[in-house]
C-alpha cells in the first residue's frame, strides 16, 4: 500500500472543499463557522482511497488571504498538490500566492483542477486552460495536467483520479 499526502490550494471559493467531498464523501469544513460563513478556517481532512492500494491523505487549506498562517501549515507536509482553480473566475490573488508559497516550500509535483467547469459554456474551457499553462509556465506545474472538473456533476473525477494514480509514481 502507498499513502501519500494530497493537499489542495486556490483561491476563496473556487471549489476546494466540495472537491474533496466529491472525491471522498468527506466534507473537511467541519467548524460551525465554517458552515455558517461557508468558508474553510482551519486545515480539513479526509482520506482518498484509490485502485491498487493506493491512499491519499488529502488536506483541505483555506483559500481566504487572512488564513493563509493555516494554508502554510497545510502546505508544509504536502507530496502533491491540486492547484484548484474556478473555470467561471480564473486566476485570482490567492490562486498566485498559494502557488508563491507551494514553490517557496518545495512542493514539486501536482495538477490543476479546474473546478465549476459545468458553469460555463464548453467554448470557455480551452479559453481558461490556455490562461492556466500560461500561469503555471516556468513552475513545478508547468508540464502538469489541466483537468476540468465538476464536483455537482461529478464530470473529470475518474479522470483526476487516474491522474492522481499517476502522479504518484514521482
Amino acid at each position: 500500500m502507498k499513502h501519500l499526502i494530497l493537499g489542495t490550494a486556490g483561491h476563496i471559493d473556487h471549489g476546494k472543499t466540495s472537491l474533496v467531498k466529491a472525491l471522498t464523501g468527506t466534507d473537511t469544513d467541519r467548524l460551525k463557522e465554517e458552515k455558517a460563513r461557508g468558508i474553510t478556517i482551519e486545515l480539513g481532512f479526509a482520506l482518498l482511497e484509490l485502485p491498487d492500494g493506493i491512499e491519499f491523505g488529502v488536506v483541505d487549506v483555506p483559500g481566504h488571504e487572512k488564513f493563509v498562517r493555516a494554508m502554510v501549515a497545510g502546505v508544509a507536509g504536502m507530496d502533491l498538490v491540486m492547484l484548484v482553480i474556478a473555470a467561471d473566475e480564473g486566476i485570482m490573488p490567492q490562486t498566485r500566492e498559494h502557488l508563491d508559497i507551494l514553490r517557496l516550500l518545495g512542493v514539486h509535483c501536482g495538477l490543476v483542477a479546474l473546478t465549476k467547469s459545468d458553469m460555463v459554456e464548453p467554448d470557455w474551457l480551452p479559453l481558461v486552460q490556455e490562461e492556466v499553462r500560461e500561469f503555471v509556465a516556468g513552475t513545478f506545474l508547468e508540464s502538469a495536467p489541466i483537468i476540468p472538473v465538476s464536483s455537482k456533476t461529478g464530470a473529470g473525477l475518474d479522470e483526476l483520479k487516474a491522474e492522481l494514480v499517476r502522479l504518484r509514481m514521482f
